[in-house]
């Protein structure tokens, strides 16, 4: 069966099974991406799910047609106790019988039996942090409410009303839009790395469950070095070659550093996150530390 038949033939057969599930299955997540993570999820993966990842805003047979090569094939077995995609997959291997058996969601309950434990797949459970992280800042899917101007001829027609003496004047309404716009600010962003530094940004990127690998993190006008998505910590990464400096330019790098790092830090905590700082020596953090004993230092013994 050629691949665009067999492509929409899957679509049918998912489109069926949406107006047929019972009432009482709950209903998917909002974000159709969302959903299709959510299945790949439970499927053993041997890319770590990067395929599905990248084709998770598709209909969900895409994905499956997509990826079903990155699956782990020994951890897998298919049965079609329907018998319908022994039809749809007619004079076709075992691989088109697979495919249209994760496709169709009313078949594959049952269908599919697994060899073993399956652990969700790094890239996928790194999309959906990402996408809860995002989830907690609801204005960035919500539309602003729309009002009607008012008609010009009543306001011109209004006349100011002074306050009673003796009473304060009413308090000033919040700022929404201001405050919209720094949730907005706070919802993490990759941007690319700043500088040309390899090695800095090589310590970065080895960050442990650093959620951006081989990007910066722009969280509230400032480029983090990593983020932690499952424990919320934003990282500053600091290379230099401490140990060789002399004693005046030790000094003069912690006073350079210090109000530096205590200004990200702040920027972090405004939205929500700590701070964590990585060097790449003891003597650095030592010295850091005694300049202020409340900022989290590691040393980087991966860098």
């Amino acid at each position: 069966m050629p691949l665009r038949a067999r492509i929409e033939l899957l679509l049918l057969l998912s489109a069926c099974a949406t107006t047929t599930e019972p009432s009482s299955r709950k209903p998917l997540a909002r974000i159709p991406a969302i959903a299709n993570l959510q299945r790949a999820a439970a499927l053993p993966w041997r890319d770590e799910g990067r395929c599905a990842v990248q084709t998770a805003s598709q209909p969900w047979p895409m994905v499956v047609e997509r990826c079903f090569h990155a699956l782990d094939h020994e951890k897998i077995r298919f049965q079609d106790p329907t018998g319908r995609c022994a039809v749809a997959s007619a004079g076709a291997a075992a691989v088109g019988i697979g495919v249209c058996i994760l496709a169709a969601p009313e078949i594959v309950a049952g269908a599919v039996i697994f060899a073993g434990a399956v652990v969700v797949a790094v890239a996928i459970q790194e999309a959906l942090e990402a996408y809860e992280l995002r989830g907690a800042y609801p204005e960035e899917a919500r539309p602003f409410p729309h009002t009607k101007p008012a008609p010009q001829e009543s306001l011109a027609k209004r006349k100011p009303q002074p306050a009673p003496s003796g009473q304060a004047r009413p308090p000033a309404l919040p700022p929404e839009p201001l405050e919209r716009e720094r949730s907005q600010k706070c919802i993490p962003q990759r941007v690319p790395h700043l500088g040309g530094d390899d090695l800095h940004n090589t310590c970065a990127d080895r960050v442990p469950q650093n959620g951006f690998p081989g990007s910066d993190v722009l969280v509230n006008g400032k480029n983090f070095d990593a983020l932690q998505l499952r424990t919320r910590v934003l990282w500053e990464v600091k290379t230099d070659n401490f140990d060789t400096y002399s004693p005046f330019l030790r000094r003069q790098v912690v006073e350079n550093q210090i109000p530096e790092l205590q200004r990200e830090r702040a920027l972090a905590r405004a939205c929500g996150f700590d701070f964590q700082i990585g060097v790449r020596s003891a003597a650095h953090k030592a010295a850091l530390e005694f300049a202020d004993d409340t900022l989290q230092i590691v040393v980087m013994n991966w860098c």
